[in-house]
This record gives structure tokens, C-alpha cells and sequence, in this order.
């Protein structure tokens, strides 16, 4: 029992990250779900999910399906997903509140550090699928690469807190969350939603809040199905893909950059790239000890013969 409440909180502290870091501008929740690990649960959990509501919705109303949306259910892993998810809310509320002002009052140290993150969580989806990248590959990385370089440079816009306007920023802002590399938090302030968006959670603005939820169920219903087929039959080209985003995004995290986004001539050199290589090394000991757990389990399994959970 003991072991099963500590491994709900585990799972929760995991999705507080991913939560916190959507509160962010810059970094991005879907590059630490792939720190923590959380990443290939959470979208394969979301997509079994959207797809057992949607064999509910359309066809157990006419006599048939019910057993195919319960099979979707179960194959989610709801151990992982439900303290997973209670986290990320409480941890995305508490950062708006809390850490987002201190990451405004020291915007190039707090981007140092994401900075130096970000650049180690590259090794991630570089070697996700075990494969060798060949020329092709890294060619479709840079495009990717240099797209996501160009938009996150673009000068913010002012969008207006209509109801339709929210909605629709809020369903594409969070697929941010399943696409490392991109940052929702990042997209609200592009478009001049971030205030106002953190604004409502502290004055429990529900009519903003309820319509911001709303948008983003129905962008991760949409998007998260994309996700996971093409994880599923393309994954090899798809960490490619991410790989180049995550590197694009660099651009957004540059801690010597105005509120416009123009670079900057440095400043404070030696603690900012304290930070940097403090952030760098933060993702380093994580992937170092994943590593070293993954290959003590392995070698677990292969002397039982008994596979370890």
C-alpha cells in the first residue's frame, strides 16, 4: 500500500512539472513530459480517452460499441494519468500565481536556466527511437528548426478577450503541451492573452476561466489523435520533427532578447551561463539516472524472467 501512495505522488510531483513549466512563456510542457517521462502516457492516455468518449457519444446511443469504448479505457493507464493530471492543474494555478511574476521580475535568468534545459532535452527525441539519423533527417529537422526560429521572433500581437477569440487561442495553445518545443504559455503571450488569461485565474474570472477550459479540451481531443498515430506509425520521422522544434524554440529562451524580441548585447555574462550550464546538467543527471534504472530493471527482468512494474 505504502508503496502504491508513494507511487501516486510521484506521478502527481511529475505532472505538477508539466504544469508549471505551461505557466511559463518559453518552455515548453510536452519537453519536460519527456524529462520526467510522462510523455508517451500522457498521449497515449489522452488518445485512448478521446477515443472511448467518442465510440460512447456516437455509437453505444445506437445499441453498439460499448465494449470497444471500454477497451479503450482500459488500456489507459489511469495510475499514471489521474494523479498525473490533479498535479499539473494545481501546479499550472499555483505557477501563475506564484513563480510566473518571479520569472517577469528576472526574465534573463529564469530564461538562462529553461535556456540550458531546453538544450540538453534535445538528446531525448534525437535518440527516442533508436535509430540512426541519416542526411534526410537532419535536413527536415533544420526546416522544422528554422520555422519554429522564425515565429517565436515574430513581435506579440493584442488580440481582444472576446469569447470566440479565447476559445480558439486556448485550443491551439494547448497543443503545446503534447508538442515539445512549442510553449502555450509562449502563444498566449504572443497574442497578448497571457495577462489577461492570468489575470482571471487570480480573480476566479469563471466565464474566461470556463470558455479557456473549453477550448482546450477541444484542441487536445483533436490534436492528441494526431499525435498518437503519428507516434504510432511514423516514430522514428516524428522525433525528427520534434527534435527540430525543440531546437527552433532555443530562440524564444535566449536570455539576452528585449520584450520585442530583439537580441541583445549580453550582459551579466558569468551568471547567466551559470545558469545555463545549471539547467544543462539538471536534464543530464535525469537522463543519466533513467538510464541507469532502466538498465538495472532490465537486468532484473532478464534474471526472473519476470517483467518489473
Amino acid at each position: 500500500m505504502a508503496k502504491s501512495v508513494g507511487s501516486y505522488i510521484f506521478n502527481a510531483v511529475r505532472g505538477g512539472a508539466v504544469g508549471t513549466s505551461e505557466a511559463l512563456p518559453g518552455i515548453s510542457g510536452g519537453t519536460v513530459a519527456l524529462i520526467v517521462g510522462l510523455y508517451d502516457q500522457l498521449i497515449g492516455g489522452a488518445g485512448h480517452m478521446v477515443s472511448g468518449i467518442k465510440r460512447y457519444v456516437t455509437d453505444v446511443p445506437r445499441g453498439r460499441g460499448k465494449d470497444r469504448a471500454l477497451e479503450q479505457f482500459r488500456q489507459v493507464e489511469w495510475s499514471v494519468l489521474v494523479p498525473a493530471l490533479i498535479g499539473m492543474a494545481v501546479a499550472l494555478v499555483l505557477a501563475l500565481l506564484l513563480i510566473a511574476p518571479l520569472v517577469e521580475e528576472h526574465t534573463q535568468y529564469a530564461y538562462a536556466i529553461f535556456f540550458g534545459l531546453v538544450l540538453a532535452c534535445l538528446w531525448i527525441p534525437y535518440t527516442g527511437a533508436g535509430r540512426t539519423w541519416h542526411v534526410g533527417h537532419y535536413l527536415l529537422a533544420l526546416v522544422f528548426a528554422a520555422l519554429t526560429f522564425f515565429l517565436t521572433g515574430l513581435p506579440g500581437a493584442d488580440l481582444p478577450t472576446h469569447p470566440v477569440v479565447v476559445f480558439l487561442v486556448a485550443s491551439i495553445a494547448i497543443c503545446a503541451l503534447v508538442l515539445p518545443g512549442m510553449s502555450g504559455s509562449f502563444i498566449l503571450l504572443a497574442v497578448g492573452l497571457y495577462g489577461p488569461t492570468k489575470d482571471a485565474v487570480a480573480n476566479l474570472d469563471f466565464v474566461y476561466l470556463g470558455t479557456f477550459a473549453l477550448g482546450m479540451i477541444t484542441g487536445l481531443a483533436i490534436f492528441v489523435k494526431v499525435l498518437q498515430y503519428l507516434l504510432e506509425n511514423f516514430h522514428h520521422m516524428t522525433l525528427v520533427v520534434l527534435t527540430g522544434l525543440m531546437a527552433g524554440s532555443l530562440r524564444a529562451l535566449w536570455p539576452w532578447q528585449s520584450e520585442e524580441r530583439e537580441i541583445l548585447p549580453p550582459t551579466e555574462v558569468p551568471v547567466t551561463v551559470a545558469l545555463m550550464v545549471l539547467g544543462f546538467a539538471v536534464v543530464v543527471a535525469a537522463i543519466v539516472w533513467e538510464h541507469r534504472k532502466r538498465g538495472q530493471v532490465e537486468t532484473a527482468e532478464h534474471r526472473t524472467g519476470v517483467p518489473v512494474r
